[in-house]
């Protein structure tokens, strides 16, 4: 009998990967997004992908508890990928009660949907801005939680806390959590990628925008941290590989292979790089010259922080495999193609 898996904030840059993958291992998917933050492209590409004009899609808001319940009862889903959430610290933080409302209100639906009907499996897109400014690197899941930096990191930080406790309620939910850290670059087919509204709030989007000549110049904020160049150090990580990882975490959650019924992973690569580190692997990998500047310290940004993935490696049977240097030329492609310019 084939598996059902329903993605809410299916149609934007990480849930149409994650939508992909799924299909491509077997799965049949159900999308859900209210199309705030997207449109029609990447969806529009997973289909392309994959072959599959015919995958459902709902568009709703997942805060209306009766709009999910309706998928519910429309289809028989034995996991659920939350992904349903607006994500821009910057904008967290000068419009808090939004995020507030949108983030935990929409999780508590589909929570209170998946438990009406009988439970599921739920795996969580949660963040590696839950730790803020760690202690000691790498960090392991075992890191403590700083208090967060934004009302982004907080409603992250919140939702854990709520799949937990509903966890635990036993009411028949089965909660994961992925905690990524800086997801980057495009589906190798150039069809599907990261598409911001405006001005970017990324790295990679940003980097893109000002090679093909959308944005003059790249600020790049900070170059006086004590780091080997004095830029901040991110775990990047390919949104492929990432998206693979969520399919690793909902075989293991629909196969009954959870050790307990709440689970939490790292997903990045292990490897610290730097901001100027990937402005200068773009320009080598694409043969291009990118106008950037160094500009002041931007207030909310962390100096480092990176991943120990090595629980998700044993857990999950699952390892980040591309290299950055393809992930790079990657989102590059993408953008040519949004421009028409690889077609």
């Amino acid at each position: 009998m084939s598996r059902k898996v329903l993605v809410t904030g299916g149609a934007g840059y990480i849930g149409s990967h994650v939508t992909v993958e799924l299909i491509q291992a077997g799965y049949d998917v159900v999308v859900a997004d209210n199309m705030s933050n997207c449109d029609m492209t990447c969806l529009e590409g997973a289909r392309k992908v994959t072959g599959r004009d015919d995958i459902p899609f709902y568009r709703i808001d997942c805060c209306n508890p009766d709009s999910v319940r309706k998928i519910f009862k429309e289809h028989r889903i034995d996991a659920l990928i939350h992904f349903a959430a607006f994500k821009a610290v910057g904008e967290s933080v000068n419009s808090p009660l939004k995020y507030y409302r949108n983030n935990l209100d929409s999780f508590m639906s589909v929570l209170s949907a998946a438990a009406e009907n009988g439970g599921c499996n739920v795996l969580f897109s949660s963040s590696a801005t839950v730790y803020g400014e760690a202690d000691k690197q790498p960090v392991t899941e075992q890191s403590p939680r700083k208090p967060a930096t934004s009302p982004y990191g907080a409603t992250k930080q919140m939702c854990e806390d709520i799949l937990q406790d509903t966890v635990k309620a036993g009411i028949g939910i089965k909660g994961m959590a992925l905690r990524y850290f800086n997801p980057v670059g495009a589906h190798p087919s150039a069809l599907l990628g990261e598409l911001p509204r405006g001005v970017p709030n990324n790295l990679i989007p940003y980097v893109t925008q000002t090679a093909i000549g959308k944005r003059e110049c790249l600020s790049i904020f900070g170059n006086d941290y004590p780091t080997p160049d004095g830029t901040c150090l991110r775990d990047f990580i390919d949104v492929v590989d990432l998206a693979k990882a969520h399919v690793a975490a909902v075989g293991r959650m629909i196969d009954g292979k959870m050790k307990e019924d709440y689970e939490i992973f790292n997903i990045g690569t292990g490897r610290p790089v730097s901001v100027l580190e990937i402005v200068k692997t773009f320009e080598k990998v694409n043969g291009l010259k990118l106008n950037y500047r160094f500009a002041g310290r931007r207030a909310g940004d962390i100096m480092a922080i990176w991943a120990d993935p090595s629980l998700a490696n044993e857990e999950l049977g699952w390892k980040a495999s591309r290299s950055l240097e393809d992930t790079l030329k990657s989102a590059w492609a993408w953008e040519l193609h949004l421009a028409g310019k690889n077609e």
